[in-house]
């Protein structure tokens, strides 16, 4: 399963979120990030500065948008940046979260 090879495909919901188990398999493919309970994974930055992590997000949304696929974006303490994901329709972690954790991390 190469989650970078992948594409993020429309979630309407009415299915079930991923089980914990199938998260942690997938999560060993998405290195740095973590899960938060059952139903998010998250990520942590750190960049050299501000302007560092502007960029920065400005790729993540670019990438985001292309796989119709969008995380939730904290920027704080001016160069920290923290993502989360999860799919919000079916209130819980899918396949998709993991594929576009896969392709953020190429981004760093």
């Amino acid at each position: 399963m190469d989650l970078l090879r992948k594409r993020c495909v429309p979630c309407e919901g009415g299915m079930p979120p991923m089980k914990l188990a199938d998260a942690k398999r997938y999560l060993k493919q998405t290195g740095g990030w973590k899960l938060q309970g059952s139903k998010i994974i998250r990520r942590d930055l750190k960049f050299k500065d501000f302007s560092e992590a502007m960029k920065f997000v400005g790729k993540v949304a670019g990438l985001a948008e292309k796989e119709g696929h969008h995380p939730d974006i904290y920027v704080h303490s001016w160069n920290q940046v923290r993502l989360t994901l999860s799919t919000h329709a079916i209130k819980g972690l899918s396949e998709n979260d993991f594929i576009l954790a896969a392709k953020i991390n190429r981004l760093i």
